[in-house]
């Protein structure tokens, strides 16, 4: 596979996020938003009604099409662009049959019951192979962007996709997956480094396709007890951080800023910090001051209006908006997003106003600084 470089593509004219998850100051808090290419759009439904969700993921140019969606509807509003995929594809290059169900979501016909089952995962991935159709999604929408704002790739983390591939979907315990390093903690290990491998793998290959940032999703991390969490999650997500700019540093590629949401998991925001991350994305249930205090200004933080707060009148949306940027600032350091990702419920104008507050309450205080 070509390593393309910022040479291969458009010359990008917003580069706010990029400055803001470096450090730099920036003239207002750049906005984008998790799953802001998705089902809350008619567009993306009407895309949907014709195509699977993973035959679109597969096809780039329906990628393309469906991540390119909001940036079209919310024409300067979004300082970001996210590649439309989802985590498990990685389990299916490992070979495993994930199947997408209307109302219910990932499913596992066949999850990991016991440590032998771990014999019938592929023991070499090459993603080039079995994902090549993500990088050409990446090319593809770097190229249809034009410069227009920069673009993300993504990984699940190796914890939140193995509760998958050993619960079999969502739950709301993840009972079986608990008990797996509970009664099983080498297999467990050996399954969540061969996780790490191919995330570090795919990553990389991301950014050689066009991706500018990334940013990993471990959405379970929260369902973990502090100790299980730096036994099984944290020292996972700190390998994935190092070794993916360690290569992209060898290989003399840009080393690309890099993003971690581990939904729920106040109790590691001061190791989370220290771990290799430019960026950590918080959920809605932790206090922005509290959050500044824990991290330090080690890294630059992202978040966290709850997304239900979206449903609220435009009035109230913008009063919110006003308050987490206060207690974040504005000026340096801060991304503006959901506390997770938008709801099938929400609506495009629902959206619409929170990104307009950001814009124009961000850039008011900042002219007031």
């Amino acid at each position: 596979m070509t390593f393309l470089t910022d040479s291969d593509f458009p010359p990008l004219t917003n580069d706010l996020i990029l400055r803001a998850a470096r450090g730099e100051p920036t003239e207002r808090a750049p906005v984008w938003i998790m799953r802001q290419a998705g089902r809350y759009l008619p567009e993306y439904r009407e895309v949907a009604s014709r195509h699977p969700f993973f035959e679109i993921c597969r096809t780039p140019e329906l990628a393309t099409k469906v991540t390119l969606q909001p940036i079209e509807r919310f024409p300067g509003l979004l300082d970001a662009s996210i590649i439309f995929s989802d985590i498990l594809v990685i389990p299916q290059a490992l070979g495993m049959e994930v199947q997408m169900l209307p109302e219910k979501g990932p499913h596992f016909p066949s999850p990991l019951k016991d440590p032998g089952d771990l014999k019938k995962l592929e023991k070499v991935v090459d993603v080039h192979k079995s994902l090549g159709y993500v990088f050409d999604a990446i090319t593809r929408t770097r190229m249809a962007l034009n410069g227009r704002v920069p673009l993300f790739g993504f990984s699940g983390a190796p914890w939140t996709l193995m509760a998958y591939m050993v619960e079999g979907g969502g739950s709301k315990s993840f009972l079986t997956a608990k008990k797996w390093f509970y009664q099983y903690s080498e297999a467990t290990h050996e399954l969540l480094q061969r996780l790490t491998d191919v995330i570090v793998d795919y990553l990389v290959a991301q950014v050689g396709a066009g991706a500018q940032m990334l940013q990993i999703f471990d959405s379970w991390a929260g369902e973990l007890t502090p100790d299980d969490f730096k036994a099984f999650s944290l020292p996972y997500l700190t390998q994935i951080a190092s070794r993916v700019k360690e290569t992209l540093g060898r290989i003399g590629a840009t080393v690309v800023p890099m993003f971690v949401f581990a939904k729920g998991v106040h109790f590691a925001l001061d190791e989370l910090s220290r771990c290799g991350y430019d960026v950590i994305s918080l959920d809605w249930t932790i206090d922005p001051l509290a959050a500044k205090a824990r991290t330090q200004g080690r890294v630059t933080l992202q978040g966290n209006l709850d997304p239900c707060m979206l449903f609220a009148p435009e009035e109230a949306i913008r009063e919110v908006t006003r308050t987490m940027l206060e207690k974040f600032g504005t000026h340096q350091r801060y991304i503006a997003n959901l506390g997770h990702g938008m709801l099938p419920t929400h609506t495009p104008e629902g959206l619409r106003a929170y990104l307009q507050a950001v814009k124009d309450i961000s850039t008011e205080m900042n002219q007031h600084a």
